[in-house]
């Protein structure tokens, strides 16, 4: 790079000084250093392998930055996205050349900025702009849940991917793709389900009223040879009232509360023996004001002595399988007083539907001291809180020091020894035969209509 003279430093000071002298401190003269100038233009000393303004940059090539020369070197290169990140790259010792060594992102517009010096130390800089050619093949798209709308605290964010990602380097690389932002802040994490799903949660339920948004930048990233990153459709949802329901099956009462205050005490019956209700903490999938459950549709023969076909009003969902917690005149003998249902949560009429107006999507009910298995943190429903926040973080591709896995393995230990310790609170066990088999995808009661209710 050629020399610069000192005329665009003696204009500058011209400039500042008739309107301000203490402009004079700021320019210093001919023995003032190089680098208090502003950096000049150097876009005819350094040349770029992509074109500016070009949209058609292949993606699969290195950007390489060179001196065109002699006198002068770069300093230093800074490529990003429209996402803000960064494209990694190394610098020669001589300054001559700079290369990347990240992966250029598909369909992306880039910025690039060049700084250098010439023989004498003055400052350059070069800016460019150009975008990458579009993905060729697959992309990954993100599909965040649940739908826009307002939930309870206890809902968890689900991201759902369009093609399996195992391998963990791809993991990580996906995951730090993946962003939730809450309103007021809050500590979380995402865990990973499955190859395709991810569940994100926050250390303790959200708070109430909270604005909670997910979003991605992984538009254009390379994830593995023939895949890459799609477009993804952000997501926002709010909170509102903190409301928890805690069931207690020995007591057969159930205790509603909002925002910390206790609401009501009503009298329940929960799943009689062969069909004991799930423990544990379980999210509201739903609401119907009318179901028609019959026995046949979780495995129990017609006609037999545990056959039922019943109309059931003001029903709230619980699992994925069938519980529910709803309207059971039939049972009303045993509200309070002994457990006599198929799985589900049975109270009268007027408390059903009082608790059914009152509660929504998201909203918390937990489930103590029963006999029946935990309900798994996956695969019924939303089970995500019955699991601890060590064990939680474990399960994030982003946890990767051996201090944090020895955190969270000391965690799982002692989350699992908490599990196994008391009546409430049981680990997972197996199945007691084809019944509790039954039990275990059921969740509505033991008697049948009789002709006059």
């Amino acid at each position: 790079m050629r020399p610069r003279s000192n005329r665009r430093t003696t204009i500058g000071c011209s400039l500042t000084l008739l309107p301000l002298v203490a402009g004079l401190a700021g320019c210093g003269g001919a023995g003032s250093s190089p680098l208090a100038a502003e950096p000049y233009d150097a876009s005819d000393q350094v040349a770029v392998s992509a074109e500016a303004d070009s949209d058609t940059v292949d993606y699969e090539k290195p950007l390489e930055v060179t001196t065109t020369d002699t006198e002068g070197r770069i300093t230093d290169v800074i490529a990003t996205d429209g996402a803000g990140r960064r494209v990694a790259g190394e610098l020669s010792e001589d300054g001559s050349r700079w290369r990347s060594t990240g992966d250029l992102a598909a369909g992306v517009r880039y910025t690039v900025v060049v700084s250098t010096e010439d023989g004498s130390g003055a400052p350059g800089q070069r800016t460019l702009h150009f975008e990458t050619k579009p993905a060729d093949g697959r992309k990954l798209d993100v599909t965040f849940g649940p739908e826009k709308g307002t939930y309870g605290v206890g809902q968890p964010l689900v991201a759902e991917l369009s093609h399996r990602v195992s391998e963990p380097g791809q993991r990580r690389l996906v995951e730090s793709g993946l962003r939730v932002e809450s309103s007021p802040q809050v500590e979380g994490a995402w865990h990973w389900v499955d190859d395709k799903t991810l569940h994100y949660r926050p250390k303790e339920y959200w708070p109430a009223h909270a604005t909670i948004s997910a979003s991605a930048s992984l538009a254009g990233a390379r994830i593995r040879d023939g895949l890459r990153g799609g477009d993804v459709q952000p997501l926002r949802i709010r909170t509102g009232d903190r409301v928890e329901a805690l069931v207690d099956v020995d007591s057969y009462t159930m205790t509603v509360r909002k925002d910390g205050e206790k609401l009501r005490t009503v009298p329940v019956t929960t799943g009689k023996s062969g069909f004991e209700t799930r423990n544990g903490t379980k999210v509201i999938l739903g609401k119907q004001q009318f179901v028609r459950m019959r026995g046949t549709s979780i495995g129990i023969p017609a006609g037999s002595a545990e056959s039922y076909d019943l109309p059931v009003h003001w029903t709230t969902r619980i699992t994925r399988s069938g519980e529910f917690l709803h309207a059971a005149p039939w049972s009303s003998g045993s509200h309070g007083s002994a457990n006599v249902s198929h799985g589900c949560t049975g109270m009268s009429t007027a408390n059903a539907k009082w608790f059914y107006e009152l509660v929504d999507r998201g909203d918390v009910v937990k489930f103590v001291d029963g006999n029946g298995t935990t309900m798994p943190a996956f695969g019924n429903g939303f089970g995500d809180w019955n699991m601890s926040w060590e064990k939680w973080r474990a399960g994030s591709a982003l946890v990767t020091s051996a201090a944090e896995k020895r955190e969270a393995g000391a965690g799982e230990n002692q989350d699992e020894q908490g599990e196994q310790g008391g009546k409430g609170e049981q680990a997972d066990k197996p199945e007691r035969g084809e019944r509790q088999q039954r039990a275990d995808s059921a969740g509505h009661d033991t008697a049948r209509l009789r002709p006059q209710m």
